[in-house]
């Protein structure tokens, strides 16, 4: 029996699994810099589990960056290929490719109560949209739209690439160090790992302080540990969260809640509970009251992505002729 390959693609790593009995099997997480491309690392994938290279027959690759067309190419590694190209490469009789975050989004539907942290209580709505958004290497952002019959439909975006939201004497004042650096500062720019990164620096430089950490685990580590210059950088980083997860809920209508999702934040989820995070969320002048009722939520479950590009590849079989 030929198998379905589910994958979630990001800026660092690609995790694979096989789609059986409605659950990711088999899991392994590659790291794309290792790879040319993903025809090298789904072979690599399946010459770990001992399985021969035409053992595939439909695949789901969830891809982060925009998709349409034939060709993808990847917002943040190296990796481009052709949808056809590598179906006829793989010997696939189906290969589906859709955007991880519309994948994120779909495993939010399936979320158990246990995998989930309140960030900020309240109501949800029913019959509303409800908002998805994680950093990671980038920062990823979609929505889901209820269809009228119990169901979601997924709206994939690239909402991560807005610009960044200012509010404060002292936003500006990074967003210039920032800006004389990339041009345009994106939410991305600031919300992401290396992100968090490059907002410490423009600390150090505002604050004229020389940096004593290379990487954003190190600072988010510092800032747990109670350093304070980190510790600061951590929290403004919580309210620009906060600040975009509020600028897309009002877009959206997502008075249905927010799922924040991505490796990152469940390191310092207490430290996010904590944070300003919530008093920017609302922070929206007249319409701060329109946000006051809408629940945000940490998703802890292992690999949401990877389950939701399952579920794309399963209901997108069904709806496919046999």
């Amino acid at each position: 029996m030929r198998l379905a390959l589910i994958a979630d693609i990001g800026g660092t790593h690609v995790r694979f699994a096989l789609w059986r009995d409605g659950r990711p099997q088999a899991l392994r997480v590659l790291v794309t810099g290792d790879y040319p491309g993903p025809e090298e690392a789904i072979r690599a994938y399946l010459a770990e589990l001992e399985l021969p290279p035409d053992a595939l027959e439909t695949a789901c690759l969830a891809c982060a960056g925009p998709v349409h067309g034939d060709r993808f190419r990847l917002t943040n590694n190296h990796w481009q290929f052709g949808r056809l190209a590598l179906t006829h490469a793989l010997g696939l009789r189906q290969l589906l490719v859709i955007n991880d975050f519309a994948a994120m989004a779909l495993g939010m539907t399936a979320l158990a109560d246990h995998e989930r942290l309140t960030i900020r209580p309240g109501q949800a709505a029913t019959g509303c949209p409800r908002l998805v958004l994680g950093p990671g290497t980038g920062l990823g952002v979609s929505a889901l739209l209820p269809d009228g019959a119990g169901g979601w439909r997924v709206l994939p975006g690239e909402g991560g690439h807005v610009d960044l939201p200012l509010g404060s004497a002292r936003e500006v004042a990074l967003w210039q160090v920032m800006q004389r650096e990339l041009g345009h500062v994106s939410a991305e720019s600031v919300l992401s790992g290396g992100g968090l990164l490059r907002l410490y620096r423009a600390s150090c430089v505002l604050d004229g302080r020389a940096p004593q950490f290379d990487s954003a685990a190190a600072v988010s580590a510092a800032a747990l540990a109670g350093e304070a210059g980190a510790a600061a950088v951590l929290e403004q980083f919580c309210c620009w969260l906060g600040r975009v997860a509020g600028n897309h809920a009002l877009t959206l209508g997502a008075r249905g809640g927010v799922y924040l999702t991505g490796g990152m934040l469940p390191h310092f989820a207490g430290f996010l509970q904590g944070s300003g995070f919530a008093r920017c969320f609302v922070d929206k002048g007249v319409m701060s009251d329109y946000l006051e009722d809408i629940p945000v939520w940490l998703a802890t479950a292992e690999q949401p992505g990877l389950l939701g590009a399952g579920l794309a590849l399963q209901a997108w079989l069904e709806r496919s002729p046999a």
